[in-house]
């Protein structure tokens, strides 16, 4: 009697479970979105850079929006807020000020358009090479004008990084 108690038992659970897994299913979504107004702004390709003469900071200079690229993420102010992302189209987050590094609020309302003697660099080489030439200080001992070209008094401030 045992015996036919267990069996019973154990085809009642396989059953139970089968029965479960032939169940329809349901799905519950909840999504939850916090706005942010700043306009989207997309590549259709991976960006051309330039220098920043002074930093170690990049931009994209044929962009209709201000995007900086400094250690790794992306930053873009929009009406007196900072977004930062890992990656050129975003997606993008709000930072608080004090996150961003200080030469940011510094730059000059030019700075996109103000590359003397830089030649652009493709995306690809610059992924490649960015740590290294902030590393070896690249701009320091390449370009004369990084330092002359700089925008925070010929100083050669590059974030903090020395």
């Amino acid at each position: 009697m045992k015996k036919m108690t267990h069996i019973v038992f154990v085809l009642g659970v396989v059953m139970l479970c089968l029965g479960l897994s032939w169940a329809p299913k349901s799905f519950a979504e909840v999504s939850v979105s916090v706005g942010v107004n700043l306009p989207a702004y997309t590549f259709e390709s991976p960006p051309e850079m330039v220098v920043i003469p002074g930093t170690y900071a990049y931009t994209v200079p044929d962009a209709g929006v201000d995007i900086v690229f400094y250690h790794d993420y992306w930053y873009r102010p929009f009406e007196g807020g900072w977004y930062r992302s890992r990656h050129y189209n975003g997606p993008w987050r709000s930072i608080a000020r004090h996150r961003v590094p200080g030469f940011f609020h510094h730059l000059p309302p030019d700075y996109r358009h103000h590359h003397p003697g830089y030649d652009r660099i493709r995306y690809g080489d610059f992924r490649k090479h960015w740590r290294g030439w902030e590393r070896n200080r690249h701009w320091h001992t390449h370009h004369e004008n990084w330092r002359r070209g700089g925008h925070d008094g010929g100083r050669g401030h590059d974030g903090g990084r020395r």
